[in-house]
């Protein structure tokens, strides 16, 4: 997906991994979502290069960094921050999906001197039931090792996953089989700790902020979408009412065009 190598540094006494794409552009900081990592920005990287320079962060317990816990939005954004101090690459904007986005708007509140703008991809202030009402995916028995890579899709399908390619894409060949780089203990602690009401983080930051819908989207509703973007100042909300949760793998151009433009304009 990408030929971008991974920079690791130790940060808050972690190992974390992160891939820089380079260029002469403007820094701009990417946090994907829970079982992501971070190669899944390349193809924004790219869409945004060279104007813009991509840095993409494995949150910790994701993709290449260590995991442990406290697995809290708090924690992941102090990772971010800690990074962003690291690479003297702030104020920048952030870009976050899902988890991520939460991460974002919560280093935002948490660190406003580091955070220039923000676009978050499908993520409410609120992610817990009746708002969301599977805010958990229970991955508590998937396997974490497979004979190959087909065979730990079967077993993710046998899950009730349709198509796991999204999990895939965190697999790595491990000797003579494939293992997922996160630990399914570790993902069910981190989505119980970044459930809850989370107003007091989106509307704590007053930074500008492009906040992009799926319409098909089971994290978040056309209505809590539309209530973030009116109780936040200088918020903007975008819809793109064929796509799910995932906007970035539904329709990789036109995320990648709103988020350039926003970009260019914030």
């Amino acid at each position: 997906m990408t030929s971008v190598p991974p920079s690791f540094r130790t940060l808050r006494g972690r190992r974390l991994s992160y891939l820089d794409f380079g260029g002469p552009g403007a820094p701009v900081l990417a946090l994907h979502g829970h079982f992501g990592r971070a190669r899944s920005y390349a193809p924004l990287a790219a869409a945004l290069a060279p104007r813009h320079r991509l840095i993409a962060l494995d949150q910790r317990g994701h993709g290449l960094s260590e995991g442990g816990g406290p697995l809290s939005a708090d924690e992941y954004a102090a990772d971010a921050a800690a990074l962003i101090e690291e690479l003297g690459a702030g104020p920048l904007p952030v870009v976050g999906h899902s988890m991520g986005g939460q991460v974002a708007y919560t280093l935002a509140a948490l660190r406003p001197e580091l955070v220039r703008a923000l676009v978050i991809e499908d993520m409410g202030a609120v992610n817990q039931p009746p708002e969301v009402a599977r805010p958990v995916l229970d991955v508590s028995d998937w396997p974490v090792r497979a004979d190959s890579r087909e065979a730990l899709g079967a077993a993710i399908v046998a899950r009730g996953i349709p198509d796991p390619e999204y999990f895939l894409d965190s697999a790595e060949p491990d000797g003579d089989g494939w293992r997922l780089l996160f630990d399914p203990a570790e993902m069910m602690e981190s989505q119980h700790a970044t459930m809850g009401d989370h107003w007091h983080r989106w509307l704590g930051s007053s930074c500008p902020a492009l906040l992009l819908h799926g319409g098909h989207s089971f994290m978040l509703s056309a209505a809590h979408a539309r209530e973030m973007a009116e109780r936040r100042p200088d918020t903007e909300l975008l819809e793109f009412p064929e796509c799910g949760h995932w906007l970035h793998d539904d329709d990789p151009d036109g995320y990648a065009e709103a988020v350039a433009s926003y970009l260019s304009r914030a």
